[in-house]
């Protein structure tokens, strides 16, 4: 880092710690004021809250500098193509891709599966419980490597995302009616946990560079929305999951 970068990285850090600071706040009030107790181990909390602040401000400039230009870039690139195969064979890839390798959804279907295996849903040894998860992983992955080719297919063809949104949560209801009940919970967080650190600045970018670069298309109406489709259609993948193991 050069010193003229580094009012900004300072900047950067600032306004990560501003970011931080309302759940400190309520995490301090709560414990001193509530509970009536010290912070326990106020050093290491405090070393550990730094290394946040940093890692924070080190993740977000990543973002702006690497996988959002990046994302934009891959989506100008296929539009100037006019593929339309070769622009949907790589919004399943992406989302495939980075559904496999986001941390949230590991450490979810590891739970699930432990829980799984606890409620004798499955058998309890290590090969069964990893079978498991590693089939949700891949389950949500592929549904989420469905989710953004159809959003991208939308973006090329126009079509108003609010009709598939609502079609999809139509098929979410539907499906919660016949999934077992033990899978409905673990489907509706595997919704959430598909849109986190890894997808989202990738998905966003695909979406937005791709709709700047379609003539006809306004980057704010078309843009986004593929976010939505990542959360929703895992719901319907995962509850046909639990359908199938069962």
């Amino acid at each position: 880092m050069n010193t003229s970068s580094l009012p900004a990285f300072l900047q950067a850090l600032a306004q990560s710690l501003k970011d931080l600071a309302p759940i400190l706040l309520v995490i301090t009030f709560f414990q001193v004021g509530v509970i009536h107790q010290p912070l326990p181990d106020l050093l290491d909390m405090l070393l550990g809250t730094g290394f946040i602040v940093i890692g924070l401000t080190l993740f977000v400039q990543g973002l702006e500098s690497g996988l959002f230009p990046i994302g934009s870039a891959m989506a100008h690139s296929f539009a100037r193509k006019g593929s339309l195969t070769w622009l949907l064979l790589f919004a399943f890839a992406l989302g495939f891709g980075t559904t496999v390798a986001e941390p949230a959804l590991i450490a979810v279907a590891g739970e699930a599966a432990e829980v799984a295996a606890e409620g004798g849903l499955i058998e309890d040894d290590p090969d069964a419980m990893a079978l498991y998860a590693r089939g949700l992983r891949y389950t949500v992955a592929l549904s989420v490597g469905i989710a953004i080719a159809l959003g991208v297919l939308r973006i090329v063809r126009g079509w108003p995302v609010h009709y598939l949104i609502i079609g999809g949560y139509i098929g979410v209801i539907v499906m919660t009616l016949f999934a077992p009940r033990e899978i409905i919970g673990i489907a509706y967080d595997s919704g959430g946990v598909t849109t986190s650190t890894i997808t989202v600045p990738l998905v966003t970018a695909l979406g937005v560079g791709l709709a700047s670069s379609i003539k006809g298309r306004n980057p704010m109406v078309d843009g986004f929305g593929l976010i939505a489709f990542a959360s929703l259609t895992p719901m319907i993948f995962v509850m046909a999951y639990g359908m199938l193991i069962r």
